[in-house]
């Protein structure tokens, strides 16, 4: 077993010696003399040996900066701040390797997200810069000059507030793993000012707009009704398979999503929050859906590929069609339209909206609050993880009860002015 070295600490003169001579009577007297390196380099070298029994030192021209760069090192070490100076001197790119094979565990989607981002974004900008060297302000000129000219992998297009902010969280996040294996003793990316993020507006689908969009979409009308009815993602759609729907209850338990990894295709795993929950399914979209099912085993999938009844079905194949049929009913909502307006009325038909296929699920959720649906209720059919989170993306949908509420205070207010008034009681000056 290795002896570890006693802690000590101290500074010397490295232009000097101390030498002992023995005098004609006997006794030994120390004396300084200049020693081999006198004159050159620095003079003050500072010494101390870590908790780890590891020596340290660094020289300095002038012995008040070596004692107080060595009270520093001793204070920190005290205080549990110290960071190894050889450790900080690690580049970022090596630490990040570290870290991000501590993400395996992670979801495949977002394992792969991690990677591109240091990859693309992180790394060419940080990837050879020691730990020690990366200051606040340049990892806020860098967060700043994304959002302008983008990295330095894409100068001259400067990336979107959202893919910034994911870039400076993965920056954070290897910064506060070099914290925690002492590289470093603070997190030089707190605090750093980010873009604004501004979240686009969101497309909602009446019950007329969803029917006409399903049934423009033909061998996909039952899937667009799902998914605008039931509120489920693409992915978890296309994993669903029959043994999860029961036509009898009306319900359809949503445990699986298929996602698209970048270099690795297609992969099924847990749902987004990775919690199961079942969704109700309408009478009509039942009978739908028996169609979808009939003659298959309950392992097989509900809406599987054309390439194969045992293959997931791509978001690609859905937009083939989904995009079409979308263009068919713009063009029969402005047809509409004109026709009312030559007709010398007003138009009443809506403009149908652009849309993508996720955006059906932000439909469920409008016409689910529009249906009487509580909050707590819409987060069990969306499958978020707090009812916060659905407050936050669609607490703007719920009825304005401000108006109700002033309207019961005058309703209370009212009545009492129909009472007896109250005979007022004189106080007791004496606190009696």
């Amino acid at each position: 077993m290795t002896q570890i070295r006693n802690r000590r600490a101290g500074v010397e003169d490295r232009w000097t010696k101390t030498v002992h001579r023995k005098q004609p009577d006997g006794t030994t007297i120390a004396e300084t003399v200049p020693s081999k390196v006198h004159g050159k380099g620095m003079r003050w070298r500072a010494r101390y040996v870590d908790k780890h029994g590891r020596e340290h030192s660094k020289s300095f021209a002038r012995k008040l900066d070596a004692k107080q760069w060595l009270d520093k090192q001793v204070s920190d070490q005290v205080t549990g701040t110290w960071t190894d100076p050889k450790l900080s001197g690690q580049t970022f790119g090596a630490l990040a390797e570290k870290w991000i094979a501590t993400k395996a565990t992670k979801a495949p989607k977002t394992f792969a997200g991690y990677r591109s981002l240091l990859d693309v974004v992180v790394l060419p900008r940080w990837g050879d810069v020691p730990l020690r060297d990366i200051a606040f302000e340049d990892i806020q000129e860098w967060v700043s000059g994304l959002s302008v000219s983008g990295s330095t992998r894409f100068e001259g297009k400067g990336l979107s507030a959202s893919r910034v902010i994911q870039a400076y969280q993965v920056v954070k996040q290897v910064l506060q793993f070099a914290v925690r294996a002492k590289r470093l003793p603070s997190n030089p990316a707190e605090d750093v000012e980010l873009p604004e993020k501004h979240e686009s507006e969101q497309t909602y689908l009446t019950h007329e707009q969803l029917h006409r969009l399903a049934v423009a979409s033909g061998r996909f009308r039952t899937l667009v009704f799902m998914l605008g009815y039931c509120g489920l993602r693409f992915g978890e759609a296309a994993a669903l398979k029959v043994g999860d729907v029961n036509l009898e209850t009306r319900r359809i338990r949503v445990s699986r999503s298929v996602t698209n990894v970048a270099g690795r295709g297609l992969i099924e795993g847990p749902t987004k929050n990775k919690t199961a929950r079942t969704v109700p399914v309408p009478k009509f979209l039942a009978a739908l859906l028996e169609t979808e099912i009939q003659g298959k085993g309950k392992d097989a999938l509900v809406f599987p590929s054309r390439r194969g009844a045992d293959r997931w079905m791509t978001l690609g194949e859905l937009r083939w069609v989904f995009d079409v049929a979308v263009q068919t009913v713009q063009d029969a909502a402005l047809a509409q339209r004109q026709a009312e307006s030559e007709d010398g009325g007003e138009a009443v038909t809506p403009e149908f909206p652009a849309l993508v296929p996720h955006q059906l699920r932000h439909s469920c959720a409008s016409l689910a609050i529009a249906g009487g649906a509580n909050i707590k209720v819409l987060q069990r059919l969306m499958g978020h993880k707090t009812a916060t989170m659905t407050l936050d993306k669609y607490g703007h949908l719920f009825p304005d009860d401000l108006g109700r509420i002033a309207d019961a205070f005058d309703s209370a207010a009212d009545a009492l002015r129909t009472e007896p008034p109250l005979r007022a009681v004189p106080l007791d000056r004496k606190g009696g």
